[in-house]
């Protein structure tokens, strides 16, 4: 019973995390008249206060004394917190400047570019479904590049920043609030710089707009705190199967937003890119849950026999949960 009920728990907070992060294109437009980059700098330094509380409260610091010990790891942690913050910025400018599909599509074609870079970095091998899957998307890819006159560089920069991200991060092997309060730390001083340059130059909106809109860029940093304090307790209590799954809901999210909140254009030839770009998400998931179906009756018959691998319910597949942005 305590499971069930701990697992209801973690797919509340699951939904939780992932519904947040597919409604924060609502709120990125209220710290308007400030800028991308301003909005980028606040939320890096709020993030560092809230984050740097929770663990406060938490009395999680052992892990710091450890990681100043670890050069490589230090570098690591640079060179992430650097991608996101190309990731958090991008996606800022693209919600404030009428492009919220396709900053959507961006984390839709996420786990497909993450495939790539397996294959590329890792030497992974795919099994040929995922690699219909991919060919797929480049389809895809190139159909929206005619759709739009170009190529989709906002979903491009934001898929593969982030692809990028995932896999330091899985390199480095940390958790998800360490991690975060480390990339923040790196971030601090350019952010907290940039400001004080802002302020010197009379272009600041932090103390120009008034207390309602400073307390709306300070809020920037419970934005990117609360989503994640929810993933994480939501990845301790359900499969991280589920969570891939859950993924989708904040691209999904996003992409209606943009349709149907901000109005934006969606010819055919987007609707025929976006369709394929579902098409291959389609048949990566049914792979994916195939593969685990499987792996997990092999398992069984190895270790009690055939009857009871098929009489095994099936369980969903290991899929990458991701924190957008």
């Amino acid at each position: 019973m305590k499971a069930e009920n701990d697992q209801r728990t973690g797919l509340l907070y699951g939904f939780g995390a992932y519904g947040m992060w597919g409604l924060v294109p609502l709120f990125w437009p209220l710290l308007q008249p400030a800028g991308a980059i301003e909005i980028l700098a606040h939320r890096m330094v709020w993030s560092l206060a809230f984050v740097g509380l929770a663990l406060l409260a938490l009395r999680r610091w052992g892990w710091i004394a450890e990681l100043v010990r670890q050069p490589r790891k230090l570098a690591l942690l640079a060179v992430a917190a650097a991608l996101v913050t190309v990731n958090w910025g991008v996606y800022i400018w693209s919600v404030n400047n009428g492009a919220v599909v396709e900053a959507s599509l961006g984390y839709f074609i996420n786990p497909l570019v993450t495939i790539a870079l397996g294959v590329l970095v890792l030497g992974e091998r795919l099994r040929r479904a995922q690699w219909v899957a991919v060919a797929i998307a480049v389809t895809a890819v190139l159909v929206l590049a005619v759709g739009y006159g170009r190529p989709p560089w906002i979903s491009l920069i934001l898929a593969f920043s982030f692809a990028l991200y995932g896999l330091i991060k899985k390199k480095l092997g940390m958790g998800g609030l360490e991690s975060l309060t480390a990339e923040t730390v790196i971030m601090f001083l350019p952010a907290l710089g940039y400001l004080l340059w802002l302020g010197a130059r009379g272009e600041s909106t932090f103390t120009a707009q008034g207390p309602a809109h400073a307390l709306l860029l300070a809020s920037a940093g419970l934005v990117t705190a609360i989503p994640l304090v929810c993933f994480g307790a939501a990845a301790i209590r359900v499969p991280l199967s589920t969570l891939g799954l859950l993924q989708y809901m904040a691209p999904v999210f996003q992409f209606g937003l943009g349709v149907l909140y901000f109005h934006e254009a969606m010819p055919p030839a987007r609707w025929a890119g976006f369709s394929l770009v579902w098409v291959a998400l389609s048949i990566l998931t049914w792979d994916a849950l195939r593969t685990a179906r499987r792996s997990r009756a092999t398992r069984l018959e190895a270790v009690t026999g055939p009857s009871a691998a098929q009489a095994a319910p099936p369980v969903a597949p290991p899929a990458p949960a991701r924190e957008p942005a």
